[in-house]
């Protein structure tokens, strides 16, 4: 064993972790028994402070921090599902619309059919009466909004609009739409370029909640981009969970960041905190004006932890079931391996959830495996490093945070096979 070099190494993290004794007289023991000069209780603590904060090469199973009572999966963890794969999409052009990304619900691609998508507001279940001409939407003052046949929730949603050159009236009367969604929040459309107003209806804002950050709209007659991430409120038995919020980029720039809705704002009074329906249709606003749109689509956004959701801290209890479930799914897994892949599969399960019967068959195995490495002839064990450095990180894992604390009688002789191999415990 190198022992020069392992101490120095240890040297450089036992500030980090104070050691246990235990361990310290576990290590104390293992070199004795091996035969070896025993190594100083400095030297030895200095080994299993490392050794004890569960420093591994790679990633994986018995690796980062494991799940907690607010989030079921480990740091780094294999078991969580892979991000669904979405072809991006390509950015607009003032002569051209860009691609939607692949996964988007288009809801107006400048073909007449698309216009199909939406209705008459003032007419329910009658045709939208604006007018598609030339690959775009245009309002057709007077004839009331329209609305999207499908009810949509949280989402990002990406349109495009143009003001007419022409430029007629002022403050809120040039050029005034807006996009609404679920719970009737507003995103305002105004040809603003050169055009001040109140500044929470101007373009960009949450209307009649808070201004944009800033103006970066082009001049009149040309194309402007929103992007925008909405976010309902969330009530349960009358409690806000969260008051919901809008992010809303204009021409890459943004002017809204994560702002809160306050009950979604209006016109002239101010609005207060209240649920939102869980959908319902978007929809585009006839101000009387002639406004254009195009390229507009929808990505529907995942659920969050305070409607059922996986993102973020998740309620205890949601988090508890979530942990059974992925610990049934690993057990499912354990048992269509065999030999070490089984049972570190089955070692792996109890960091989410613990099961007697598992626990039985990891005691009866781990103790085999752990005398078939011990009775390993030495001029075998090179051979049989991968697959004994796997077994004791995942001891060392379980027994530090407590998810099996009997394997920690197997700990000792793997700690001998480790250390008087000159094997790096990390």
């Amino acid at each position: 064993m190198k022992t020069t070099i392992n101490v120095s190494f240890c040297a450089i993290h036992c500030i980090q972790r104070t050691p246990h004794s235990d361990l310290i007289e576990a290590g104390a023991s293992t070199f004795a028994s091996a035969g070896k000069k025993p190594l100083s209780l400095l030297a030895i603590s200095l080994c299993f402070s490392i050794i004890g904060a569960g420093v591994a090469l790679g990633e994986g199973a018995f690796y980062g921090d494991p799940p907690s009572d607010t989030h079921p999966w480990a740091i780094h963890d294999l078991n969580r599902p892979q991000p669904p794969r979405v072809e991006p999409g390509t950015p607009s052009t003032q002569e051209l619309s860009g691609k939607p990304p692949s996964d988007a619900i288009i809801l107006f691609d400048g073909t007449p059919k698309s216009i199909a998508k939406w209705e008459s507001v003032k007419e329910p279940r009658q045709p939208a009466p604006w007018k598609v001409e030339n690959g775009v939407l245009q309002v057709v003052p007077g004839s009331g909004d329209i609305g999207t046949l499908e009810a949509f929730g949280d989402c990002q949603f990406h349109i495009e609009w143009s003001a007419p050159t022409g430029v007629n009236g002022s403050s809120q009367a040039r050029s005034n739409s807006g996009v609404f969604f679920a719970g009737g929040v507003e995103v305002q459309i105004l040809d603003n370029y050169d055009n001040p107003t109140s500044p929470d209806g101007f373009a960009g804002s949450v209307y009649g909640v808070n201004p944009p950050h800033a103006n970066p709209l082009h001049p009149p007659g040309q194309w402007q981009v929103y992007d925008i991430i909405f976010r309902r409120p969330v009530f349960k038995d009358g409690k806000m969970l969260d008051g919901g919020r809008l992010t809303v980029t204009v021409n890459g720039v943004v002017v809204q960041d994560s702002t809160p809705l306050e009950g979604g704002g209006g016109h002239k009074s101010r609005s207060k905190d209240r649920p939102f329906p869980e959908t319902g249709p978007l929809k585009l606003q006839d101000h009387g004006n002639p406004i254009r749109f195009r390229n507009i689509w929808y990505r529907t956004l995942p659920k969050r932890a305070v409607e059922g959701g996986d993102i973020g801290a998740m309620d205890p209890a949601a988090a508890t079931s979530k942990k059974l479930e992925i610990a049934n799914n690993i057990r499912l897994d354990a048992e269509t391996k065999q030999g070490d892949e089984r049972l570190l599969r089955l070692m792996e399960s109890l960091c989410y959830a613990t099961d007697a019967a598992t626990i039985q068959t990891i005691e009866t195995d781990l103790a085999k495996w752990t005398k078939a490495a011990k009775d390993t002839p030495p001029n075998e064990m090179e051979a049989k490093k991968e697959s004994i450095m796997k077994m004791f990180r995942a001891v060392r894992y379980l027994t530090k945070f407590g998810f099996y604390p009997d394997a920690g009688d197997c700990k000792p002789v793997l700690m001998q096979i480790v250390l008087s191999n000159g094997w790096d415990p990390r």
